[in-house]
Protein backbone atom coordinates (compact mmCIF):
# COMPACT_ATOMS: atom_id res chain seq x y z
CA UNK A 1 0.00 0.00 0.00
CA UNK A 2 0.94 2.93 -0.81
CA UNK A 3 1.91 5.99 1.55
CA UNK A 4 0.13 9.70 1.46
CA UNK A 5 3.00 10.96 0.01
CA UNK A 6 4.06 8.60 -2.55
CA UNK A 7 0.48 8.96 -4.10
CA UNK A 8 0.59 12.43 -3.89
CA UNK A 9 4.09 12.49 -5.92
CA UNK A 10 2.42 10.19 -8.44
CA UNK A 11 -0.45 12.27 -9.14
CA UNK A 12 1.82 15.80 -9.61
CA UNK A 13 3.84 13.67 -12.07
CA UNK A 14 1.04 12.57 -14.32
CA UNK A 15 0.11 16.54 -14.77
CA UNK A 16 0.03 16.72 -18.22
CA UNK A 17 1.90 19.88 -20.16
CA UNK A 18 -0.67 23.04 -20.09
CA UNK A 19 -2.62 21.67 -17.24
CA UNK A 20 -3.12 22.78 -13.49
CA UNK A 21 -4.04 20.95 -10.36
CA UNK A 22 -4.97 22.29 -7.16
CA UNK A 23 -3.29 21.41 -3.60
CA UNK A 24 -6.04 20.27 -2.08
CA UNK A 25 -7.68 18.26 -5.50
CA UNK A 26 -4.38 16.62 -4.78
CA UNK A 27 -4.59 15.68 -1.75
CA UNK A 28 -7.86 13.97 -2.37
CA UNK A 29 -6.94 12.23 -4.87
CA UNK A 30 -4.01 10.69 -2.70
CA UNK A 31 -6.27 9.77 0.03
CA UNK A 32 -6.39 12.59 2.78
CA UNK A 33 -9.04 15.59 1.54
CA UNK A 34 -7.86 18.02 4.25
CA UNK A 35 -3.71 17.25 3.33
CA UNK A 36 -3.24 20.46 1.20
CA UNK A 37 -0.80 21.94 3.23
CA UNK A 38 1.13 18.75 3.29
CA UNK A 39 1.26 18.74 -0.73
CA UNK A 40 2.94 22.10 -0.51
CA UNK A 41 4.85 20.17 1.90
CA UNK A 42 5.54 17.72 -0.29
CA UNK A 43 6.39 20.03 -3.31
CA UNK A 44 8.91 22.18 -1.47
CA UNK A 45 11.02 19.04 0.25
CA UNK A 46 10.70 16.67 -3.42
CA UNK A 47 10.46 18.68 -6.23
CA UNK A 48 13.98 18.38 -7.33
CA UNK A 49 14.14 15.09 -5.91
CA UNK A 50 11.71 13.33 -8.03
CA UNK A 51 11.82 16.13 -11.15
CA UNK A 52 7.88 17.15 -10.03
CA UNK A 53 6.27 19.64 -12.03
CA UNK A 54 5.83 22.36 -9.35
CA UNK A 55 4.76 24.88 -11.63
CA UNK A 56 1.72 23.36 -12.62
CA UNK A 57 0.07 22.98 -9.04
CA UNK A 58 -1.94 26.56 -7.57
CA UNK A 59 -3.86 27.40 -4.93
CA UNK A 60 -8.24 26.08 -4.97
CA UNK A 61 -8.80 29.75 -6.12
CA UNK A 62 -6.71 29.04 -9.35
CA UNK A 63 -3.68 31.96 -7.93
CA UNK A 64 -0.36 31.03 -7.86
CA UNK A 65 0.75 30.91 -4.07
CA UNK A 66 4.23 31.34 -3.81
CA UNK A 67 5.46 34.48 -2.42
CA UNK A 68 8.67 34.04 -3.32
CA UNK A 69 8.85 37.20 -6.48
CA UNK A 70 11.76 35.04 -8.56
CA UNK A 71 9.70 31.49 -8.12
CA UNK A 72 6.51 33.06 -8.73
CA UNK A 73 8.00 34.65 -11.89
CA UNK A 74 9.79 31.56 -12.70
CA UNK A 75 6.40 29.35 -12.06
CA UNK A 76 4.53 31.92 -14.91
CA UNK A 77 6.93 31.38 -17.41
CA UNK A 78 7.19 27.78 -16.61
CA UNK A 79 3.11 28.41 -17.58
CA UNK A 80 2.76 30.42 -20.16
CA UNK A 81 5.38 28.07 -21.90
CA UNK A 82 2.73 25.49 -21.86
CA UNK A 83 0.31 27.96 -23.11
CA UNK A 84 -1.35 28.60 -19.96
CA UNK A 85 -2.40 32.07 -19.83
CA UNK A 86 -1.56 33.79 -16.38
CA UNK A 87 -4.00 36.73 -15.98
CA UNK A 88 -2.18 39.48 -13.57
CA UNK A 89 1.09 37.75 -13.41
CA UNK A 90 -0.89 35.41 -10.94
CA UNK A 91 -4.71 33.91 -11.70
CA UNK A 92 -5.21 31.00 -13.71
CA UNK A 93 -9.04 30.00 -15.11
CA UNK A 94 -9.42 26.72 -13.48
CA UNK A 95 -12.36 26.00 -15.72
CA UNK A 96 -10.16 25.62 -18.48
CA UNK A 97 -6.92 24.61 -17.47
CA UNK A 98 -7.41 22.15 -14.76
CA UNK A 99 -6.71 18.70 -14.67
CA UNK A 100 -9.31 16.21 -13.69
CA UNK A 101 -7.77 13.24 -13.47
CA UNK A 102 -10.85 11.12 -11.76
Amino acid sequence: MQTFTEKAVEIIKQIPAGKIMTYGQIARLAGSPRGARQVVRILHSMSKKHNLPWFRVVNSKGKIGIKDSEAQAAQVLFLEGEGVEVKYGKYISLEIYQYHPE
